[in-house]
């Protein structure tokens, strides 16, 4: 038969508060009091606010005795609320044998650890620094003992290898624990519930973790031993060490995130001694590695360093981060302010150590804090910042950063560099010249450097850093760290508005881009900031898009009967990505690639032509000022056959995206699988026919077909590198395309009235000059330019027309890429030999056809063997579309839905149920 109790909770905690809510959905029980601590400032214990929300009346007292002697003022409320039993769910005070004899019932306590393996307040810890196998936790009738009353029930649970004590608590005291409270409860009401006396085979009583002393953590015992130390402290308070510093000082620092290490060396790691440990311990990528007596190996990853958490791996790296120290008056005030917000978020007392997810917040409470933020500060914060900074003292780091440079996103003197200020187009821009590594901008390896001609005057421009093998691994170390680290903290749609607010950058910057574009590779002003530096912008909005839309699929299979079978796949990141991108559009092909490797949530390192690599360097600069992590971007200028080279044969890129011309990329094939077999894209040479039929519209095809061969100085992949011309059109075309030639602009590219600028750099403009030799000494026709612009410094190639190519001559089968057009007749009668001859090439990028009969453009279409077709236009790319080539072209795509999966793998995952 059950008895209506009377209870009075005795604790604190959000435990208690809990067991409070579920012990009032009971309508046999009544809660007729909560006895709790007293407040601390304006913070009143969870226990007692709950409390209070059900009109329950509430005492809190900062003691229930004095010298061993309950204080009668204290004796005296708690008899008045006539309790029949007492409920102590989770309490650090000393309740004295006249309240727990107090109830006619007695009093039930929890307590976690299964009894009467390790008594005491420390009892869970002690479970994992014995290294117990078994963890859980007992509800016991309260004596006079040290948990040693009578068993009233018990739970447990296999303790496991990736266990901490915050983790345990998580997992399964706390959730498991609120109910079994509330069924013992259930269980007295109804009469059932036992008392078991306690054994004394195997008590145990441990000290209190609480105490410092008992913190410090031994260096003489067994790695094993080491790590069960660490985790029972984890995640407080933590295992104390004592870093021994080179001056001979010592610190005291906090060891959390243990585990036993068996990966095999250790890259680049660091001595660190710690005091009572004779053999060095090692920071390393991943962490700090202390050897146990047994010479086996324990990793810590956090440390905390006073009131400061910190990656074990970042030890030495603390120099390179300068905390603000100078506060303004305004901004202490802020801090309080800041303050206040995560404590009414979290419901705990702030302090500068305090970590906003070890505290218990969730996601919800993550876009609480940003908003929360915005609102009260006026600063554009984004969720992924929280998870960046998620130690308060960070936080508030960050927040004042932002704050002090602006909404905006700050300007570019907030960024640390060596640089040159480019004074041009009525500008003066500041431009990185070193490499950017892990979000910071440093050296090259013995201070190497690259000489930056302009080839407008063929004078030096500056010298950026020229990167080494070292310098490319310490770039992919970073990549692999960031795509493992923070990186893999940014959710999807966070991605995407990172790249938003890149995109939005690269326009506020656009000028300033396409002037150092114009300056460094040649571009004409014009066309650099419409298409190079357009399209770029056009790229990061289209991939942006995408990042909260790649999914896998289900998969109807045949299951064994009589079980059901779900079989799905995932669309995962590669992890990190090298590209390496040529110098005819530095900035588009970076966009290109990088967009799309970006959009599916690799990182990456890009090696940019070793030419014009300088608007490369300032995305770099921008990209600090979207708020991407250090690591995720990495930028790498130097010569390929080094830095690139290195990317390609390196074991940690998992995916190479390389643009450049077919034998470099046949050697680029060769060594990524030599390497690890990586995956790789190539999109290579290109000798692209372009056939104009007698019916096309003759005005439009000598429009499209000058462009198609002098666009952006003929330095273009997909340039028609040979015309075939119907015979009976082919004179006039000629003379029209004479015509245009004799009054096009060459000059300065950022004059705005000119059309064609220098070509990139020298090599290429010698061998302009002797691939127009050769096709004079074939015995094709040179009837306009294939020579230097006269009396013009710097590499001015004049536009190029040859005709009567015949089709064994070398101009007719391999690539100029530059402003040569070669020209071709055929006969209109015989379409199927034009068709052959088209396709008689090793490349396959891309190819045009000009007509008025659709049944022509489509066989054209069909037959054709190229990546791109244009019918009645040239050059017309966009982002959505894919673009890449075949045969010797290379393979893969860039742009469009298809490009995201050269940045993707599949992974099927098939549950029988």
């Amino acid at each position: 038969m059950a008895t209506n109790l009377r209870i009075a909770v005795i604790g604190q905690s959000n435990f208690a508060a809990d067991v409070l809510e579920q012990l009032l959905e009971n309508s046999s029980v009544k809660v007729v009091g909560v006895f709790t601590i007293p407040d601390k400032g304006s913070r009143e214990d969870i226990l007692a606010t709950t409390a209070a929300s059900h009109n329950i009346p509430v005492f809190k007292f900062a003691s229930w005795r004095r010298k061993g002697v309950a204080l009668p003022e204290v004796l005296e409320q708690y008899k008045s609320v006539g309790a029949t039993l007492n409920l102590l769910p989770y309490c650090s005070q000393f309740i004295p044998m006249e309240v727990i004899d107090g109830a006619a019932l007695g009093s039930i306590c929890y307590h976690p650890s299964i009894l009467p393996r390790h008594r005491g307040a420390s009892a869970i810890s002690w479970t994992l620094i014995e290294g117990d196998e078994i963890a859980g936790f007992s509800i016991f009738w309260a004596d006079d003992g040290l948990d040693t009353g009578p068993l009233l029930l018990t739970r447990q649970t296999n303790l496991e290898p990736t266990d901490t004590l915050d983790s345990i608590y998580k997992r399964f005291l706390y959730p498991e624990g609120v109910k079994a409270m509330v069924l013992a409860v259930d269980m007295v009401a109804k009469g059932t519930a036992p008392k078991i006396v306690q054994t004394e085979v195997g008590a145990t009583y441990d000290p209190a973790m609480f105490r410092a002393e008992n913190q410090i953590l031994n260096l003489q015992q067994s790695a094993e031993r080491i790590w069960n130390f660490i985790r029972g402290l984890d995640s407080v308070p933590g295992a104390i060490a004592t870093v021994l510093q080179a001056d001979g000082s010592e610190e005291q620092v906090r060891l959390f995130g243990a585990h036993l290490y068996s990966a095999g060396p250790v890259r680049a790691a660091q001595e660190i001694k710690l005091k009572g440990l004779p053999k060095p311990a090692w920071v390393h990528e991943n962490g700090l590695l202390i050897e146990g007596t047994d010479g086996q190996l324990v990793n810590v990853r956090r440390i905390k360093r006073g009131s400061k958490m910190i990656n074990a791996c970042d030890w030495f790296k603390l120099a390179e981060h300068h905390p603000i120290t100078d506060f303004t008056e305004d901004e202490l005030v802020k801090r309080t302010d800041l303050s206040a917000i995560w404590q009414a978020i979290l419901k705990q007392s702030i302090e500068a150590s305090t970590d906003f997810f070890a505290a218990g917040a969730g996601s919800m409470d993550v876009v609480r804090l940003v908003e929360e933020v915005k609102e009260a500060f006026d600063v554009p914060l984004e969720n992924e910042q929280v998870f960046m900074a998620p130690v308060f003292e960070e936080f508030f780091d960050l927040l004042i950063r932002t704050l002090r440079q602006g909404s905006s996103g700050g300007s570019s003197s907030k960024i640390s560099y060596e640089g040159f200020t480019l004074k041009a187009n009525k500008r003066e821009i500041r431009v990185p010249t070193q490499l950017f590594i892990n979000g910071v901008f440093l050296d090259a390896e013995k201070q190497r450097t690259l000489d930056i001609i302009n080839p407008t005057n063929e004078q030096l421009l500056c010298k950026v850093a020229c990167a080494s093998v070292a310098d490319a691994d310490k770039a992919v170390q970073a990549a692999h760290k960031a795509f493992y680290g923070s990186w893999k903290q940014v959710s999807a749609r966070q991605r995407g508005l990172l790249m938003l607010r890149l995109a939005d950058l690269m326009e506020q910057h656009k000028e300033e881009l396409a002037t150092i574009e114009s300056v460094d590779s040649g571009a004409v002003y014009t066309l650099a900031l419409k298409t190079h530096i357009g399209m770029s912008i056009d790229a990061w909005r289209y991939f942006a898009g995408w990042c909260d839309k790649i999914q896998g699929n289900t998969i109807p299979v045949n299951p064994a009967r009589p079980n059901n079978v779900l079989t799905f796949t995932r669309k995962e990141p590669i992890g990190v990505c090298g590209l390496i991108t040529p110098w005819n559009y530095p900035l588009m092909m970076l966009s290109w690639k990088m967009a799309a490797c970006i959009a599916a949530g690799n990182t990456c390192l890009i090696k940019p032509a070793q030419t014009c690599p300088l608007t490369a360097l300032k995305f770099a600069e921008l990209s600090v000022l979207a708020g991407f992590p250090p690591g995720v971007i990495n930028v790498l200028p130097g010569k390929g056959s080094e830095a690139g080279q290195a990317v390609a044969d390196h074991g940690l890129v998992n995916k190479l995206g390389f643009t450049g011309s077919t034998p470099v990329g046949q050697h680029i094939m060769k060594s990524c699988a030599a390497s690890n077999l990586k995956k790789c894209s190539l999109e290579l040479g290109g000798k692209s026919p372009l056939v104009i039929f007698a019916d096309c519209d003759l005005d439009k095809a000598v429009r499209h077909g000058m462009s198609s061969v002098f666009f952006n100085k003929g330095e273009n992949c997909i340039a028609a590198g040979r015309l075939f011309v119907e015979d009976r059109i082919h004179d006039e075309f000629v003379r029209r395309v004479l015509k245009d030639l004799r009054t096009m602009t060459i000059g300065d590219p950022l004059n705005r009235s000119t059309a064609h600028g220098p070509q990139n750099h020298k090599a290429h403009f010698d061998k302009l000059i002797e691939f127009c030799e050769t096709g004079v000494a074939e015995g094709a026709k040179l009837v306009y330019g294939g020579c230097r612009v006269p009396n013009m410094k710097g590499y001015f190639f004049m536009p190029t027309v040859f005709t009567d190519v015949a089709d064994d001559m070398f101009i007719a089968k391999e690539e100029s890429f530059g402003p040569i057009m070669i020209i071709s007749k055929f006969n209109g009668s015989d379409v199927d030999s034009v068709m052959l001859r088209a396709n008689r090439t090793d490349y396959g990028l891309a190819s045009g056809v000009f007509t008025k009969d659709i049944s022509k453009a489509l066989n054209f279409a069909d037959r054709i063997d190229a990546g791109t077709v244009f019918v009645n236009v040239y050059n017309k790319t966009d982002v959505a579309a894919p673009f890449g080539g075949f045969k010797q072209s290379g393979f893969g795509k860039d742009l469009g839905q298809e490009a995201l999966n050269e940045y993707m793998k599949t992974k099927c995952v098939t549950i029988e149920y």
